[in-house]
């Protein structure tokens, strides 16, 4: 197995820098650099650039517009991205949706929602987690009955990450109460300016409006929005998290932000010395880039074996847990650097124009917010002490 990248693969590469350098609009790197607020309309003008240039889908087949990019090349594109300071593809269309209409959805509904997702003309969010029903997402509530050519839903959703930009959800429902766990469970394609959704925001610990909560009083959705077979829907949601948790081991991400935290702890302090002049901290670091070195070597390691035709199983949870473990302990660490300067942010920083100050550029204001919204990391698409069970059920076990 050769983890090492190929002639081509470089020369992609190349490619990749030139577009980045030519089409990603200098404001919207400096805010992700700085960790500012992207708008919706950021997220749509990053979006039409890389559709302009045929690369928003970057694992679609070529015959749905999709780049039909190999997983080493998505590789490389998400990591020079991160490097420049690109925003991350918001993934609930593009990356998760997507995918399970092209595997599982009719033909009607892939002509009708595919272009959509490409165009931004559907900005979609995902109703997946539920009080009580998280990472034993089996246990969902959020019900669905069948009437004529119409399902009745009617339940909740909670966490739906930008639910307050999203026209259309993705939701699991229970189609049949009397069946157990993973079974009776339905895939449904919802429109959130249905009668009877209504959208409350969640402000979380970092002062910010990113989650919400999602209630649905007698929501009509037409029989021909199921996606995959009544009753079968975990299928499609076990598809689904696959590509999701995969997508959570952030190495492009984790990179620059490595490579920001030490910039900055060379930097010389009031007492003369650098942070990373301290031997024990010099040893964190240290410990925090190796493992990130062995994290992305699994990472090609699970590429190449995709680029033979394998397909993630327990790889995708292993690469979750040490990902985001990683992100939050570099995110740790860069506190300890910053000192005083990583104190509760001011509200007034996130939209701050002027990146001037070094005091924006390199110790960002915004740090404290980062740093809690973070802690997120090992709780998100499925809690990493669930993601230990899955990989002991599918590794251990004999």
């Amino acid at each position: 197995m050769d983890i090492h990248f190929t002639a081509e693969e470089l020369a992609f590469r190349d490619e990749v820098r030139a577009f980045l350098k030519d089409k990603l609009p200098q404001d919207i790197a400096d805010k992700v650099r700085l960790g500012k607020h992207l708008s919706k309309a950021d997220h749509q003008r990053w979006q039409k650039a890389q559709s302009e240039q045929g690369w928003y889908a970057t694992h679609w087949p070529v015959a749905f517009g999709g780049t039909g990019w190999s997983a080493v090349q998505k590789h490389i594109y998400e990591e020079e991205c991160a490097v420049v300071g690109a925003p991350r593809s918001i993934p609930f269309g593009v990356s998760m949706v997507a995918p399970v209409l092209i595997k599982f959805g009719t033909a009607q509904q892939q002509d009708h929602y595919l272009p959509r997702i490409l165009n931004g003309e559907d900005w979609w969010c995902q109703g997946y987690s539920e009080p009580g029903a998280g990472s034993d997402l089996a246990s969902l509530k959020t019900h669905a009955v069948r009437d004529g050519d119409h399902y009745i839903v009617n339940g909740q959703k909670t966490w739906t990450t930008l639910g307050q930009h999203a026209n259309m959800i993705f939701c699991l429902v229970r189609t049949d109460s009397q069946a157990q766990k993973q079974r009776g469970i339905s895939f449904l394609l919802i429109d959130m300016n249905s009668p009877g959704i209504s959208v409350r925001p969640i402000i979380t610990l970092d002062g910010e409006h990113e989650v919400n909560e999602v209630f649905f009083d007698n929501v009509r959705v037409p029989v021909e929005n199921l996606v995959g077979e009544e009753n079968h829907g975990w299928t499609c949601a076990k598809y689904l998290l696959t590509y999701e948790r995969t997508g959570l081991a952030g190495i492009g991400v984790s990179k620059a932000a490595l490579d920001h935290l030490k910039r900055i702890a060379r930097l010389q302090l009031s007492e003369g010395k650098a942070m990373l002049d301290d031997p024990l901290f010099r040893a964190q670091v240290a410990e925090v880039e190796m493992q990130l070195m062995a994290t992305e070597m699994s990472t090609l390691r699970t590429l190449a074996a995709a680029k033979d035709g394998g397909v993630p199983g327990a790889e995708s949870s292993i690469l979750k847990i040490k990902g985001t473990e990683i992100r939050q302990a570099i995110s740790h660490l860069l506190r300890k650097v910053i000192g005083p300067y990583a104190l509760p942010f001011v509200e007034e920083e996130l939209d701050l124009d002027s990146p001037d100050e070094p005091l924006h550029a390199d110790y960002s204001a915004t740090l404290a917010r980062q740093y809690f919204n973070l802690r997120k990391l090992s709780i998100f698409g499925g809690s990493n002490e669930i993601q230990k069970n899955i990989v002991s059920k599918m590794i251990l076990e004999l």
